[in-house]
């Protein structure tokens, strides 16, 4: 600590230079922590997927429907705990900008297949009581202002053009901060009811709980084998490799981010290393000085990676600051096209880390040259 005063003196000498330095490091650590939250985001499905859980669609594709008969055909096989069914809905809240998603869903069993999302107990029996009730997540609530109570008109896309009307009867949160509370649910009767004859009795996918993760294996082959050869087949997987697969059809993110965070460390790296090299060779004879007086070649590489750390961790906490400030503005521009962006404590200790790192990867090797610097030779440099 005694050396602060000498350190952050070379520091400030050259105030434009160390202010785009600094801003180097807030425009990367800021773009860092984007990545790193849309990588979040986009991989959040298999992260909360439960570990006993399976999800059945049709073998040709998702959209294509399955029989609501099979329930009871998937049932029977042991290991299976419970099984619920979901239908997409596709629905317009006023504008086709506000996209949320919306699900049919069989009310007997959501909630023992999805116990993450909690509904308190009353507003659950009133939703069951009423035919046109519909439980919404917390965040979509906030979003339009919703409450209980409230009467909500949807206008479906893909049964018609008619709008659906619903009473907002309860509102679900997660029990983890990762869990997606966007969701908007109704029930099938209601929907079985109103939709076109060559839609009923259909579903769009299954969720069953197993009684153990390890039959995992076993039952998915048992419900892909049950149905083989028939009109309608199946694709039984865990829920986080549903989850992952629906993620690559929009392409190799995570490659794409974690190329892009390379290019930007690369490029903060050269930044950096480059302008500690500039500064000790601007003080080059104030360096030969200090040797001279009797400090250490030790005690010259600290102070050269001291400079260089201090840089990147001001400058790592500004960009990080200034993302902790935007992507709550960004989750909300986005209206829900993505899961909730989370920018987690892991993500800004990753994010402060690597700053660091940079800092001392771009000190070292000035600060060796430094080191190695002969008085004589740098003096008469001078």
């Amino acid at each position: 600590m005694k050396f602060t005063r000498l350190i952050w003196a070379n520091l400030t000498r050259k105030k434009i230079r160390l202010i785009l330095t600094l801003g180097s490091f807030a425009v990367a650590l800021f773009l860092f922590a984007f990545l790193a939250v849309v990588k979040d985001a986009f991989g959040r499905g298999a992260d909360v997927a439960g570990a006993d859980r399976l999800v059945v669609i049709n073998r040709t594709s998702i959209i294509n429907p399955i029989p609501l008969s099979y329930r009871d055909k998937i049932l029977r096989i042991p290991g299976v705990k419970v099984v619920t069914h979901n239908n997409w809905f596709g629905g317009i809240y006023q504008d086709e900008k506000n996209f949320f998603p919306q699900f049919v869903i069989d009310p007997e069993n959501q909630r023992q297949v999805f116990p993450e999302l909690i509904v308190p107990d009353d507003q659950w029996a009133n939703f069951l009581k009423d035919r046109q009730g519909a439980i919404v997540g917390e965040k979509t609530a906030e979003r339009f202002h919703w409450k209980i109570g409230d009467r909500i008109p949807i206008k479906s896309t893909i049964y018609g053009n008619a709008a659906w009307e619903f009473n907002i009867d309860g509102i679900y949160h997660g029990k983890r901060p990762q869990d997606d509370e966007t969701q908007f649910w109704f029930q099938w009767d209601y929907f079985e009811e109103r939709v076109p004859e060559r839609a009923k009795g259909n579903i769009g996918w299954y969720v069953l709980r197993l009684n153990s993760p390890d039959d995992a294996v076993r039952v998915a082959k048992a419900i892909d084998d049950q149905f083989a050869n028939s009109p309608y087949e199946t694709k039984t997987q865990t829920e986080s490799a549903f989850a992952a697969g629906w993620v690559k059809q929009f392409g190799n993110i995570e490659f794409l981010i974690l190329s892009i965070g390379a290019v930007v460390f690369f490029t903060l790296l050269l930044v950096t290393g480059n302008t500690m090299a500039i500064s000790v060779r601007e003080r080059t004879g104030e360096l030969a000085v200090l040797k001279a007086i009797g400090f250490g070649d030790q005690m010259v590489l600290f102070f050269v990676l001291a400079e260089a750390i201090a840089i990147s961790l001001f400058g790592g906490l500004l960009g990080l600051g200034l993302a902790m400030m935007a992507v709550p503005g960004l989750a909300r521009a986005l209206n829900g096209l993505l899961p909730a962006l989370v920018l987690s404590k892991a993500t800004l200790a990753l994010g402060l880390g690597v700053a660091l790192l940079v800092g001392l990867i771009s000190g070292l090797l000035p600060g060796i040259m430094a080191m190695r610097m002969r008085v004589i030779n740098a003096l008469r440099r001078v």
